[in-house]
C-alpha cells in the first residue's frame, strides 16, 4: 500500500519536519510504503510526483498553511494541523486507509460537503489563513532585520541619539536594501492570508490592501494602520475574491475571471473600502497602541514583558506565540525595539532551559528524553522554541509552566535591562550577528531564564523509574525477599479468569477504577480499597496513565497489596481518561503491586504491557474479546 503526504507549519522550520520524521516512522512500523512533501521555510522539498499521486491509495496533509490540494481530486484525502501529525501519526495514516476517509473532488465539488471532523475540530480556518501570512513574511522582517543590524554593527558610528550610518558609506546601502526588504513585511502578510483563502485570485488585492494598509499617506494619516491593517486587508481581499468568483458567468468569461475580473474588482473594492472607511480608524487605533506601549515605564513595562514571556512559552510557536510575535515585529516597523527584545528572550529560553534540566537533573528525564535535550538546546540556540514541544507532548501539567515562569523570568530582565532586538527573531544567534541593543544582558536575561526554568523542571518533575534508580534504591531499601517477586515471565503469571472483566460497567474513570479494585479485593489481594485508590488516584493526579492508542493503564503501590496483580477490563464504548492522544481508553490494565516491591515488579509489568500494547492488530483482538476466557487467552501473549 502506497500513501503520500504533506506536511507544512507556519514558519517551516520545526514542525514541518517534526511531522514528516513521525509520519515516516509511524508508516515503517506498519509497513506501509509512504513519501512525505515537506512546504518548509526553503520551497518544498522531496516534491512528489504526478506518477506517485496517481499510484496513491490516498493523501493525508498535517499544515497548518494553505496547501494546493488540486493535483489531488479523485484520491481520499485527510487534511488536519500539523500537531496531529506529530502527536498522532499511525492514527492518521488508519483514517487514510479506511473506507470512511472522503474523496477529495475539488474546490468546487466539495463546496457544498460536510466537512469531516478532522478538517473541523482540528483546523482553525482563520488561524490557518493568518500564519499561512506569516510564513510568507517572517523571511522578509528577518532578512531586513539582519542587513540592517549588520550594517549597523559594522558601519555605524556614534551620532545624535545613537549609532548612525554616515551617508556616503557603503554600509548604508546595506541599511538600505535591509530597509526595502523590511517594508515588504505588511503587504506579503496581507497578499498570502488573502491567497490562502481564495488562491491565487486572491494575491494581487491582497497585497494592494496590505501595501495601502501600510502607507498613512492614502487615507490622510501619518501614522499607518500596520500590521493590524495589513490583517484586515488581507482578510477581506480574499472573501471580497471568493465573493466573486462564486458569481456564476456567462462560460465564455470565465477563462479571464482568475486574471483579469477577480483581481480587478477585488483590487478596487478593497482599496477604496481602505482608503475611504477603514485606514484611519485602524491607524488611530494601532497609533494609541504603539504610543501607549512607549509610555510605559516601571511596573506597567513590568506587566508587559510577564504577559509577552508567557505568551510565547504558552504554546511553543503556536497561535498565542504568534500573536505576541507579531506584535513584536510590528513595534520593530515603529522604531520601538524594546519589546521585541524580552520577545527574543522569551524564545529561547523554553529549549534552552529544558536542554539543561536534561544535562543536569539526568534523573528527571529517560535516556530518549536526555538525547532530546541535546536537539532542544540546540534549537534554543538559533530561536527556535519548538524545540520544547517532545517535553511539552510527555509532561504538560509541569514542562509548560516551567517554561512559562523561565521565559517570564527573562522577558521581565530584558524590559528592565532595556534590551531592544532590530529583526523579528530571538535567540542568541540574533545577538551574535549584532542586531540586540544591551548585548550582555540580553545573554544575561536568557541565561538566568533558562536556568530558573531548569530549577523549576528540578522542583516539579518526579524522578523517572529507571533500572538504575532501581539499583539505587534499592541499596538504600530493605531487600525484597518474598518469593511474590519471582516467577513473573507472562502477564498471565499474575493474573486469572477471575481479574478480568470484557463488560465494565462504569460511566466515568472513578467508576471504573472502583469496579477494577473490587475485583482485586474479591480475590484477598487487597487489605484495604480505600487505602489502594487512594494510591491510584495519586498516580492519576501526577500525570494521566491514560497512553493513547485507546489503553489506559492505571497503577497504585501501596502497603495495602498483598501481591503483584494485574486486572483486566474492557468498555466497548470508551471512557474519557485523559488521554495523551485524546483516545477514549477501551483497553484497561490495573496494575497493583506492593510498596516495599515497587521497582523489579511494576517495572517488568510495564516493559511487558507496552511492547505488546504498541501491536495494533493485538490491540483490536482484545476489544473483539467477547468472554473473559478469550480475553484471558490472548493476555497470554504478553510476556
Amino acid at each position: 500500500m502506497k500513501l503520500l503526504a504533506i506536511t507544512s507549519c507556519p514558519n517551516g522550520i520545526a514542525h514541518t519536519y517534526m511531522a514528516a520524521e513521525n509520519l515516516e516512522k509511524a508508516a515503517k512500523e506498519m509497513d506501509i510504503d509512504l513519501k512525505v512533501e515537506t512546504q518548509g521555510s526553503i520551497g518544498a522539498e522531496n516534491q512528489l510526483t504526478a506518477a506517485e499521486i496517481e499510484e496513491a491509495e490516498a493523501i493525508i496533509i498535517a499544515a497548518d498553511k494553505a496547501v494546493d490540494k488540486s493535483r489531488f481530486i479523485g484520491k481520499k484525502l485527510i487534511s488536519v494541523g500539523v500537531q496531529e501529525g506529530i502527536r498522532n501519526p499511525k492514527d492518521l495514516i488508519n483514517r487514510a486507509i479506511s473506507n470512511k476517509a472522503p474523496v477529495y473532488q475539488g474546490e468546487k465539488g466539495n463546496k457544498d460537503k460536510m466537512p469531516t471532523s478532522s478538517e473541523t475540530t482540528k483546523q482553525n480556518p482563520i488561524y490557518r489563513h493568518l500564519m499561512n501570512g506569516v510564513s510568507f513574511m517572517v523571511p522578509f522582517i528577518v532578512v531586513g532585520g539582519l542587513l540592517i543590524a549588520i550594517s549597523l554593527t559594522l558601519g555605524g558610528v556614534p551620532g545624535e541619539g545613537g549609532i548612525v550610518i554616515p551617508e556616503d558609506s557603503f554600509w548604508k546601502t546595506i541599511e538600505q536594501i535591509g530597509s526595502a526588504s523590511f517594508n515588504f513585511m505588511v503587504p506579503i502578510l496581507a497578499g498570502y492570508i488573502a491567497y490562502s483563502i481564495a488562491d491565487r485570485p486572491g494575491l494581487v488585492p491582497g497585497m494592494i490592501g496590505g501595501y495601502i494598509a501600510a502607507n498613512g499617506s492614502f487615507y490622510g494619516s501619518e501614522a499607518s494602520a500596520g500590521f493590524l491593517g495589513g490583517i484586515i486587508a488581507g482578510f477581506l481581499a480574499g472573501y471580497v475574491a471568493l465573493w466573486i468568483k462564486k458569481i456564476k458567468i456567462p462560460k465564455m468569461m470565465q477563462p479571464i475571471m482568475p486574471i483579469i475580473i477577480i483581481p480587478v474588482l477585488s483590487s478596487l473594492i478593497v482599496g477604496l473600502l481602505f482608503v475611504l472607511l477603514i485606514g484611519a480608524p485602524v491607524a488611530q487605533v494601532f497609533e494609541a497602541l504603539t504610543s501607549w506601549l512607549k509610555g510605559m515605564q516601571g511596573t506597567s513595562s513590568i506587566l508587559l514583558a510577564l504577559i509577552l514571556g508567557a505568551m510565547i512559552s504558552f504554546d511553543m510557536g503556536g497561535p498565542v506565540n504568534k500573536v505576541a510575535f507579531l506584535f513584536g515585529s510590528a513595534m520593530i516597523g515603529e522604531g520601538n525595539y524594546e519589546i521585541m527584545g524580552p520577545i527574543a528572550v522569551a524564545i529561547a529560553v523554553p529549549p534552552i532551559g529544558l536542554g539543561l534540566a536534561t544535562l543536569i537533573f539526568k534523573n528527571k528525564f529517560e535516556k530518549a528524553q536526555q538525547e532530546t535535550g541535546k536537539a532542544s538546546l540546540t534549537m534554543g540556540l538559533f530561536g527556535i522554541t519548538e524545540g520544547a514541544i517532545p517535553f511539552a507532548a510527555q509532561d504538560p501539567l509541569r514542562v509548560i509552566p516551567s517554561i512559562m515562569v523561565g521565559s517570564m523570568t527573562g522577558s521581565v530582565i530584558a524590559m528592565l535591562s532595556g534590551v531592544g532586538d532590530r529583526v523579528a527573531h530571538g535567540g542568541p544567534i540574533v545577538g551574535v550577528l549584532g542586531a540586540v541593543d544591551n548585548v550582555l544582558m540580553f545573554f544575561v536575561a536568557i541565561i538566568i531564564g533558562s536556568i530558573v526554568t531548569a530549577l523549576m523542571i528540578k522542583l516539579l518533575k518526579k524522578d523517572v523509574v529507571s533500572p538504575e534508580n532501581n539499583q539505587a534504591s534499592s541499596q538504600q531499601e530493605p531487600e525484597v525477599t518474598t518469593e511474590k517477586l519471582e516467577g513473573i515471565n507472562k502477564l498471565t503469571d499474575i493474573t486469572n479468569l477471575d481479574l478480568m472483566d470484557v463488560n465494565l460497567q462504569g460511566d466515568t474513570r472513578d467508576t471504573v477504577i472502583d469496579e477494577l479494585i473490587e475485583k482485586l479485593y474479591e480475590e484477598d489481594i487487597l487489605t484495604s480499597k480505600t487505602e489502594f485508590k487512594q494510591a491510584i488516584l495519586e498516580r492519576e493526579a501526577e500525570s494521566s496513565t491514560g497512553i493513547g492508542m485507546n489503553v489506559a493503564i492505571p497503577h497504585g503501590k501501596s502497603d495495602a497489596v498483598k501481591t503483584p496483580r494485574v486486572v483486566f477490563g474492557i468498555k466497548k464504548d470508551g471512557i474519557d481518561w485523559h488521554s495523551l492522544d485524546d483516545s477514549l481508553a477501551k483497553l484497561i490494565f490495573m496494575i497493583a503491586v506492593p510498596k516495599q516491591a515497587e521497582g523489579d515488579a511494576h517495572l517488568k509489568i510495564l516493559q511487558m504491557l507496552s511492547r505488546k500494547l504498541m501491536d495494533e492488530e493485538f490491540r483490536e483482538q482484545l476489544l473483539r474479546a467477547k468472554s473473559d476466557e478469550e480475553a484471558f487467552q490472548l493476555l497470554e501473549q504478553i510476556q
